[in-house]
């Protein structure tokens, strides 16, 4: 496979369904977010992929997510599907997680052990995925099940941060408010 095609040097792209776009169309933005969203999630599975349970669920579950979102229109061909009970599954580990850890009544602030660290960063791209993803719903289709599984996932995504620091043996690091 040729990974150059030249077909992009200036600024355009195709969609799914070969309709050329700007590279700056919001619609390129959500299905990048949600790529480099999957990144910072691979990174999470290189560093420790024993702490993070449903790991190639959810990546996959981007993929299909962003295949969907780089169509305008219908497709002529089979799209990938998504697992509809995935968010349930997230609902079910959160629940599991916060059953360990301590109640929690302040802002956290990130930077516990790695790990943690890098769920925030994770957590903090899928808010941006999901911004991104509900301005694109404003002017063009997009499933509803787009946003409300991004919407878990950050919740998810937080409470594992929380849950690695326990595991290795670090305290939430507590925002203290300066008034």
């Amino acid at each position: 496979m040729k990974i150059y095609t030249k077909t992009g040097d200036k600024g355009q792209t195709s969609l799914l369904n070969g309709t050329r776009v700007s590279k700056a169309e919001l619609r390129l933005e959500a299905y990048g977010t949600l790529d480099e969203l999957n990144s910072h999630l691979g990174v999470l599975v290189a560093r420790a992929s024993e702490l993070f349970p449903l790991s190639e669920s959810i990546q996959s579950q981007l993929f299909a997510m962003g295949s969907h979102l780089a169509l305008e229109g219908e497709a002529s061909f089979p799209m990938p599907k998504w697992d509809e009970e995935l968010v349930e599954r997230l609902e079910q580990q959160i629940d599991s997680w916060n059953e360990q850890l301590p109640e929690l009544k302040n802002f956290v602030l990130p930077g516990g052990c790695e790990g943690s660290a890098q769920c925030h960063v994770a957590r903090t791209v899928c808010r941006r995925a999901e911004r991104v993803v509900v301005a694109l719903a404003e002017n063009a289709q997009v499933d509803d099940a787009i946003p409300a599984f991004l919407n878990r996932l950050s919740d998810y995504l937080f409470v594992m941060a929380r849950w690695m620091d326990f595991k290795a043996g670090s305290q939430d690091r507590i925002w203290t408010p300066n008034y």
